[in-house]
């Protein structure tokens, strides 16, 4: 379980392909502190920690994974929002992320707002999938590349989120550009209230 809160983004450091998995191995500032099984969100993608080597982790993306999120695009050198999972002491300063990414969104406009930026995302219209508890609603949450964010101007397939100065600055939200893919985990509270209609 996750808050959405970024703790910073980790460096791909290497990207190696077994059969239909990809093992991803990164850099960051806490290497020392982590362990092996230890869960760690990656944009938004719950992974485990699989080996800890030289000042570098490594964490195995499976098919299911890579079909589902943008992990699959991933090179060397790209920067990486991460998370470790969320103390059950502590304050939830975002909202409940599971780590299951849901799909991917594409970035299809940035508008300057004054010192922040309205970055709008698109993604597939499904009508089975909103049925389900997929989509955005107004002032509602929402997990873009693991950040937990309030959704603006929602429509069937697309919505706005505004990130402020210290957002950009420390997520990739700083690489992203109109095109760019990201993933999306809709708000799990949604999906419950979907699931229970559907069973009254």
């Amino acid at each position: 379980m996750f808050s959405g809160i970024i703790e910073e983004f980790a460096t791909v450091v290497a990207i190696k392909k077994d059969r239909e998995n990809i093992d991803f191995t990164l850099r960051c500032s806490f290497v020392d502190e982590l362990g092996i099984d230890q869960s760690v969100a990656h944009n938004g993608v719950c992974l485990t920690v699989v080996s800890i080597e030289n000042g570098t982790y490594t964490v195995t993306a499976m098919k299911e994974t890579l079909d589902r999120s943008n992990l699959g695009l991933l090179k060397v050198g790209d920067k990486v929002n991460i998370e470790r999972s969320m103390l059950m002491n502590g304050r939830l300063d975002g909202h409940i992320v599971q780590g299951h990414v849901d799909e991917t969104a594409r970035c299809i406009a940035m508008e300057d707002a004054d010192g922040s930026t309205y970055f709008t995302f698109e993604y597939k219209q499904d009508k089975e999938m909103a049925h389900h508890g997929y989509f955005t609603v107004d002032k509602g949450s929402v997990t873009v590349n693991g950040v937990s964010l309030t959704v603006c101007n929602p429509t069937e397939s697309t919505f706005q989120v505004a990130i402020i100065p210290y957002t950009f600055e420390h997520t990739n939200f700083c690489d992203i550009k109109v095109g760019t893919i990201v993933n999306l985990e809709f708000d799990i509270i949604g999906k419950y209230i979907a699931r229970l209609q559907q069973l009254s």
